[in-house]
């Protein structure tokens, strides 16, 4: 039996002759295009970092199924391919619309309604963080695919420039092609590629987070650390990397089972046996190791400032028919207590940071006030304004449309009729209603929305020429 996409193929010929020559034999237009396209002259693309299967996969396959595809897909095409290929995204669609015509037969899965767009200049880097971007709007990357996906990134930089980059380089690159990515994080992510991967890739790639591969980041350099103090006057087979890997390499199984204290304890366990220390000691020396490490590599930030209380005066002075009744938290117009929804709110920031740690890189909350240097230039700053809005109108209103802009505050929105909190990007003024009603602004959006406030506001402040570098940490 002919292969799929080849049955498409002819399916399409039979049933629509062409009246011209085939479209691979034009040019292509040279602006942006609708145009139809089948399944059979389109491929996915090929540096995809995406390697495992979209988490949304079923979720947006009875979507589709159901209501077709939403937007348009951008593809394009390399000068002189035979093929399109999908240009931003769009890889777990292509194939989700594979399944669906292999499945039903009917031609709205066979026939693609796309926006062309022409191969601009730097093509192929164009394309790759592209990619990386919507896969982190569309179902979020793993840890190590988003490695994979930047050290590529690097790659085809220093092709471009004909010389290697520093991470901090790397960074301001990455950021005004559309992926913002942090300094610290691109170190961790090379770490993760050069000295985890060739040990654990079951693990890596079944989801294991960045916190996890940070801690066993620090773990390995703190027990060579110790390694390279008390081999000296030791005589061994084993050197250290080839250790750490034989250790690790007995760990890579399932991500949800990966333990950190049991491969501490074997390395440590066998470190011991070859350098005929005490396990305890050296326990010790490299905890305290770690804990150095940790501490030179922590992002400061400010500690928020506890309010002063009122004088004794003012409180006693205070109308006790406004007092919530004894021993009560006031409320929040007779709904929850405050104190319970800050807790919430509070506990849904760790959550985004500690339980979602793979989205941190592009939609950190954890510090709303904090802008990092990496990202702190008109361009970058738009950037990142645009995919917070992206974020929440895909929450919020998926029909409305977001377009990311090289000017203003880095992004328009066209609106449906009553579209919720996107008439608050849009420029409403109604903010009372808007951000007063869980049904309409989840807290998700919320706190995403007080974070592209504050990327506004320092916008605001470089372009006014009164922003400085001391602002990022205020």
């Amino acid at each position: 039996m002919p292969p799929a996409d080849d049955l498409a193929g002819k399916l399409l010929a039979d049933a629509f002759p062409q009246a011209g020559p085939p479209a691979d034999a034009l040019s292509d237009p040279l602006v942006d295009t609708p145009m139809v396209v089948v399944l059979d002259q389109l491929r996915p693309y090929e540096l995809n970092p995406r390697v495992t299967r979209n988490p949304l996969f079923d979720e947006i396959k009875a979507s589709i199924r159901q209501r077709g595809l939403d937007a348009q897909p951008s593809i394009t095409r390399r000068p002189g391919d035979p093929h399109f290929i999908i240009r931003n995204g769009g890889n777990t669609r292509l194939t989700i619309l594979r399944e669906l015509w292999t499945e039903t037969r009917e031609e709205r899965f066979l026939r693609i309604a796309c926006l062309f767009r022409p191969w601009p200049a730097r093509g192929e880097i164009v394309a790759l963080t592209g990619h990386l971007a919507e896969n982190e709007l569309r179902g979020g990357l793993t840890f190590i695919e988003r490695a994979l996906g930047i050290e590529k990134a690097r790659e085809l930089y220093e092709l471009e420039v004909n010389t290697s980059l520093t991470q901090a380089e790397l960074a301001r690159r990455l950021c005004l092609d559309g992926y913002p990515v942090q300094q610290s994080h691109i170190s961790r992510m090379r770490d993760a590629v050069q000295f985890l991967l060739p040990a654990i890739p079951t693990v890596l790639y079944g989801g294991l987070g960045r916190h996890q591969v940070e801690r066993l980041a620090v773990l390995r350099k703190a027990a060579e650390r110790a390694w390279d103090v008390h081999i000296s006057d030791r005589a061994t087979d084993t050197d250290y990397p080839t250790l750490f890997q034989e250790v690790l390499q007995s760990f890579d199984g399932e991500a949800a089972a990966f333990s950190l204290p049991r491969v501490q304890d074997e390395l440590i366990g066998q470190m011991s046996e070859l350098l005929n220390i005490n396990y305890d000691s050296l326990a010790l020396d490299i905890d305290a190791t770690e804990q150095r490490q940790v501490a030179l590599t922590r992002t400061p930030t400010k500690p928020p400032t506890a309010p002063s209380p009122p004088p004794a005066k003012a409180r006693k002075e205070v109308n006790p028919a406004i007092q919530s009744p004894a021993g009560q938290p006031p409320t929040d117009s007779g709904s929850a207590p405050i104190g319970s929804r800050v807790q919430d709110i509070n506990r849904l920031i760790a959550e985004q940071v500690d339980e979602q740690p793979d989205g941190e890189d592009l939609f950190s909350v954890a510090d709303l006030w904090h802008v990092d240097a990496s990202v702190d230039s008109p361009p970058c700053l738009r950037v990142l304004i645009a995919q917070f809005a992206t974020e929440i109108a895909a929450e919020s209103e998926p029909e409305s449309v977001i377009e990311p802009s090289d000017e203003g505050i880095g992004f328009t929105c066209s609106v449906a009729e009553d579209a919720g909190v996107l008439q608050l990007l849009s420029g409403s003024h109604e903010f009372g209603t808007l951000l007063l009603a869980p049904e309409r602004v989840s807290d998700t959006s919320l706190i995403k929305l007080f974070r592209l406030l504050r990327l506004v506001r320092r916008l605001h402040e470089l372009e006014a020429g009164n922003g400085s570098s001391s602002s990022t940490s205020n």
